[in-house]
């Protein structure tokens, strides 16, 4: 990993940066999806979506733990030229980074009510709660090590922990905007 001036990113505030967006398309979605008798009726769509809620909840939260793990016990220290972005330009660029895939996403869980009512936007409300989760468990992290998490904003484009991720970088717990997990600092 090279040296020198960077522009670094926090790692709770890119993962939770999807949550949002993620929960209020999904609970839309469902909204939806309710007016739509469907195919199995509305009953069995909202016990099903229930359950795929907490299933993509629990899933999205999970997923990946290990290399989150890795990457942060094998943080290196930010160098004092390093540029640390502000906590509402990380939350705004992801959603117009990632504009197709949400629609994309929810126009499947609105079409998904055709068949089962409510059941994909459930499932999309999960993902966006797995990702809060996530953040949370992230920032428990930070708080317990006293050191907050952040990598170079040019390898966000697949994730914080995506394939071109080859290691965080990590800062005193006072550094940037940004409370531990990514929640804006009070």
């Amino acid at each position: 990993m090279g040296r020198g001036a960077q522009s670094l990113v926090r790692v709770a505030v890119v993962v939770r940066a999807g949550a949002a967006p993620l929960w209020w398309l999904g609970v839309f979605a469902a909204g939806i999806g309710l007016l739509v008798p469907g195919l199995t009726g509305r009953r069995i769509g909202v016990l099903a979506g229930a359950a795929l809620f907490i299933v993509t909840a629990a899933a999205v939260a999970l997923v990946r733990r290990r290399r989150y793990v890795h990457l942060a016990e094998a943080a290196t220290r930010a160098g004092r030229t390093d540029y640390l972005q502000d906590r509402r330009v990380t939350v705004r660029a992801w959603p117009r980074a990632h504009r197709w895939q949400l629609v994309g996403a929810f126009v499947l869980a609105a079409g998904t009510s055709l068949a089962l009512p409510a059941a994909g936007g459930a499932m999309l409300a999960g993902a966006g709660a797995g990702l809060w989760a996530k953040a949370g468990w992230l920032g428990h992290r930070e708080s317990r090590a006293e050191k907050l998490l952040w990598l170079r904003s040019d390898w966000t484009a697949r994730g914080p922990v995506g394939r071109p991720v080859k290691g965080f970088r990590s800062t005193g717990i006072a550094a940037g905007d940004a409370a531990p997990g990514g929640a804006r600092r009070r």
